[in-house]
């Protein structure tokens, strides 16, 4: 969920070249209603998004018992310590920093999802760098 249109599409191409179904949202009022209308396997969020941001998207999420086990990971172009320590908090899996390679999207995103189905999630927020 990110609310920039080229963003969006070059993860849309790649996921989707890779045989990742995806559903896009434009800001985070529209991925809270998707997340909860289909429970993804993964949620790629944008933290600076209009309206509700991505660290509220996350925190709804995660207080929610329907959505909370949905991993989420962060694309953002805020690579400060704090923003990274704020996604573990939060319980990311994940954190990708803007700008990033599109072509190891589809990898990112199969290594975290079978990690998770592996029971790997805590380790996964564990070992989220908090620099880089």
């Amino acid at each position: 969920m990110d609310d920039e249109r080229a963003i969006r599409t070059i993860c849309r191409v790649n996921l989707e070249g890779d045989g990742f179904e995806v559903i896009e949202a434009t800001d985070g009022a529209e991925a809270l209603e998707v997340i909860r209308q289909v429970h993804p396997s993964l949620v790629l969020l944008d933290v600076m998004m209009p309206g509700v941001d991505g660290w509220n998207v996350a925190e709804q999420l995660a207080a929610d018992d329907e959505t909370r086990e949905i991993p989420v990971v962060f694309l953002s172009a805020r690579a400060a310590r704090e923003d990274r320590l704020r996604a573990k908090a939060l319980g990311a899996v994940g954190y990708v920093v803007k700008p990033f390679d599109p072509v190891e999207l589809a990898g990112l995103v199969r290594d975290v999802l079978e990690r998770v189905a592996r029971g790997e999630r805590e380790q996964l927020n564990r070992e989220l760098p908090e620099h880089e």
